[in-house]
């Protein structure tokens, strides 16, 4: 060792070499089996994400004076003092009726590198049946061994057991790009309500209740809250750290496909207290062979501090097989020596070599392992009705043949966003994408078309393979200038597979709520398949198929970009990072403005962001609070309706609580995803809604963190200059906020009038501008 000393009965240390250096303890013979030990536990503090191997020493008997060695290996180490508690099993082919000795070695330099220090203490054998008892007094002399160890042999086998996350949560807004539920449980559940935890505040799991009822932990309702906000289903958190290759949820099911065995995944509860339950159930698939690490961990001391004692098990120790079926399994509390119940923190899993799905985590009951069972998906009910389609006496016109991969029949550009795939051939189209926010488009002119003459008509497309797209037609600004923003000012969208049989899709063209004046063109966009869709002719027809039916047009909102007000600006500003809210709030009064806060309902809920306090504040000073989604996904790629009416609800939900029963009638689409039934969904649930984007981006997701975030002001001032006046930007930089003074002074040169969205939009229920009056 480079240093060593001892205060306050805890070994300090500083390691020399990785391969050379070690900590070890060694003892007369000890028989753990006729002693009733089943586990060695010991306080270690490391840097953080560092690893410890651990030898343990055996004798064939306690009369042969040679021992044996046998390793394991502690990964990923929380940087602060710790407890580990290790089944002695854990040493496989060890004589645990021979133990003579401990060894620790391998000290790793861990995530920063720098930080070597390392602390030791209370190392101890566990009874089968007893809890680990409190730190000893501190000794008052150290021991000398009287004999060093063999030499560390030369094959090791190691296997890694535990990485412990900070109980410090990393929030949402760390990593946003450009940019929790109502908790479904069983009927009689009573969910925890999350709240900040400080030293002496605990979260208790449930009431107490006459009767008991699974405690859910994450039901994997969405991909978004796991992986964007990092959330379970209790709000606590959730996350893999971004060690796993790929995590995805689907249909109440959770897939981890690791990268290595370094790969982890936890979900905190809080430190709750779970005495009445018997431990943690889940469902699981996973290949004939597999193997990982489950821990539990609890908090030790008081609530909100860091220091964790943690209990290890293989899924072999817990007796767990797996054949690639489904089936349900539980992690009994009763076979982690050394957790505080009434402190329960998290559920740990790694040591992950194969890809594994989770069904449903929860607490079960007593002793009877119960599963969680998630309620059936109902899909929302939209109108059936249909009428018979008539014909139209205008003209037809043909404009997309599929012949030329550059320009349609028309003469006019057809193309398509990075990112999607194209294929021309014989007349057809092949198109392919995975995301939801691309689009192609087909245009009628370069730039306005009147339309208006093939009112009564059909926009006719004909196609095979997947309908789950939406089809937009576009409207240009009321000058038709391509350099003036917004270009386009706005579309309608309706959802294809409504008015499609196998083959064809027949959309009335009066079905568009646009300007048919100054149409641009046609665009598939909002697919939610990744199946291939083959495209051969786009056409407006004046009559259909005998027997094809017109189903009725669904509302979908006002789909704005820009502000109807005349000489006005708008300012609607994303969720961001709580620690630059009071800079922002201060730039703003300041500057004396109003602006718009698009807020996301999940950390609403969350106590300790403080986001809930932060938009009240805002609210009170006249802000407009208005809608961003539950967990932030791209809204029109969820799978079917029932996922987009979650978000809605929830997130309408979360903001009714906050903001004493308020309920935005505006929305912006996170990542700008926009498509039919996101529109419909959202016009089903609030009366008239505004689906809100921008024309003015100061494009802090691509600037802000880079080496050059002056262009954030390039960006504003391009947009305000070709006339864009919504904004969007998020406070989620210290770079973009420190430009927000800038951004506002910008504005105000150009001798508009800065106000809230809905103000701007000439909303009659917003609040009266300065020496207006308020509207009967």
């Amino acid at each position: 060792m480079n240093a060593t000393s001892i205060e306050s009965g805890i070994l300090k240390f500083t390691p020399k070499d990785i391969d050379a250096s070690y900590v070890y303890e060694q003892f007369g013979c000890l028989d753990s089996v006729a002693s009733g030990y089943d586990s060695l536990s010991f306080n270690i503090k490391g840097p953080k994400a560092a690893s410890v191997s651990i030898e343990l020493q055996t004798v064939s008997d306690c009369g042969s004076a040679e021992y044996q060695s046998y390793h394991y290996t502690v990964d990923g180490l929380s940087g602060t003092l710790q407890t580990i508690n290790l089944q002695l099993d854990s040493w496989t082919d060890a004589n645990l009726q021979g133990i003579v000795g401990v060894l620790w070695y391998g000290f790793s330099a861990g995530m920063t590198g720098t930080d070597n220090e390392w602390q030791l203490d209370n190392v101890q054998f566990l009874c089968t049946n007893a809890p680990p008892p409190e730190d000893p007094e501190p000794p008052n002399s150290t021991p000398t061994p009287t004999s060093t160890p063999t030499d560390l042999p030369v094959t090791i086998t190691t296997v890694t057991v535990t990485v412990t996350p900070t109980n410090q949560r990393v929030p949402a807004w760390s990593t946003y790009l450009s940019d929790n539920e109502d908790t479904v449980v069983p009927e009689g559940s009573t969910i925890a309500t999350p709240t900040a935890l400080t030293n002496d505040q605990r979260i208790i799991a449930r009431d107490d209740a006459p009767t008991c009822s699974n405690l859910l932990i994450d039901d994997w309702i969405s991909q978004s809250r796991l992986t964007f906000l990092y959330y379970n289903a209790l709000l606590m958190s959730s996350s893999d750290d971004g060690t796993m290759k790929s995590i995805v949820v689907k249909d109440n099911r959770v897939t981890f496909t690791p990268l290595g065995t370094d790969s982890y995944f936890y979900s905190q509860t809080g430190c709750i207290d779970v005495q009445e339950y018997g431990g943690v159930s889940l469902r699981i698939s996973a290949p004939a062979g597999t193997t990982f690490d489950v821990q539990l961990s609890s908090t030790k001391g008081a609530c909100g501090g860091e220091q964790t004692t943690d209990a290890i098990l293989t899924t072999k120790q817990l007796g767990w097989t797996f054949n690639g079926q489904e089936q349900l399994y539980s992690i009994p509390f009763s076979k982690f020596k050394g957790i505080d119940l009434t402190k329960f923190e998290m559920v740990f899993i790694s040591n992950l070599k194969k890809a594994v799905t989770f069904g449903p985590m929860s607490l079960y009951c007593g002793d009877t392992v119960a599963e969680y069972v998630p309620p059936k998906v109902v899909e929302p009910t939209e109108p059936t009705e249909t009428v018979p389609a008539p014909a139209s006496t205008a003209t037809t016109l043909v404009i997309d043949k599929f012949g030329n991969a550059d320009e349609n029949a028309l003469g006019q550009w057809h193309g398509a966003d990075e990112g999607m795939t194209l294929t021309f051939k014989r007349n057809t189209m092949t198109l392919q994408t995975n995301d939801s926010d691309l689009m192609w488009v087909t245009q009628v002119a370069e730039t306005c078309k009147d339309m208006t003459g093939f009112d009564g008509s059909y926009l006719h497309i004909a196609y095979s393979g997947s309908n789950l797209f939406t089809v937009s037609m576009q409207q240009h600004n009321e000058k038709c200038n391509n350099d003036i923003y917004p270009y386009p000012e706005t579309w309608d969208s309706l959802e294809a597979s409504r008015y499609s049989t196998k083959s064809d899709i027949y959309i009335p063209l009066n079905h568009f709520n646009i300007d048919r004046t100054r149409t641009i063109g046609f665009a598939f966009k909002g697919f939610y398949s990744t199946t291939s869709t083959v495209f051969s002719t786009i056409e407006i027809v004046n009559k259909v198929p005998t027997g094809f039916t017109v189903p009725e047009k669904l509302p979908s909102g006002t789909f704005v970009f820009a502000c109807k007000r005349p000489n006005s600006f708008a300012f609607a500003i994303d969720d961001g990072d709580p620690v630059f809210a009071q800079q922002v709030m201060k730039t703003i009064d300041e500057e004396n403005i109003t602006v718009t806060f698009f807020t996301v309902g999940a950390p609403l809920r969350d106590l300790t962001t403080n986001l809930s306090a932060i938009y009240n504040e805002m609210a009170s000073k006249g802000h407009q609070i208005a809608l961003h989604s539950y967990t932030h996904p791209p809204m029109e790629g969820l799978p079917d309706e029932a996922a987009i009416d979650w978000e809605y609800s929830n997130d309408i939900e979360a903001v009714k609580e906050t903001f004493n029963g308020l309920t935005p009638k505006y929305f912006r689409p996170p990542f700008g995803t926009e498509g039919a039934r996101m529109r419909q969904r959202l016009a089903a649930l609030i009366d008239e809604p505004y689906i809100v984007q921008w024309s003015v981006d100061v494009e802090d997701w691509l600037w802000a963190e880079s080496d050059t975030p002056e262009k954030q002001l390039d960006a504003f001032k391009r947009d305000v200059a070709a006339g864009g006046d919504i904004v969007v930007m998020h406070y989620l930089y210290n770079s973009t906020v420190s430009y927000l003074k800038e951004f506002i002074q910008i504005a105000k040169a150009t001798g508009k009038q800065l106000m809230r969205v809905d103000q701007c939009m000439m909303d009659p229920n917003a609040p009266p501008l300065p020496g207006e009056e308020a509207a009967p």
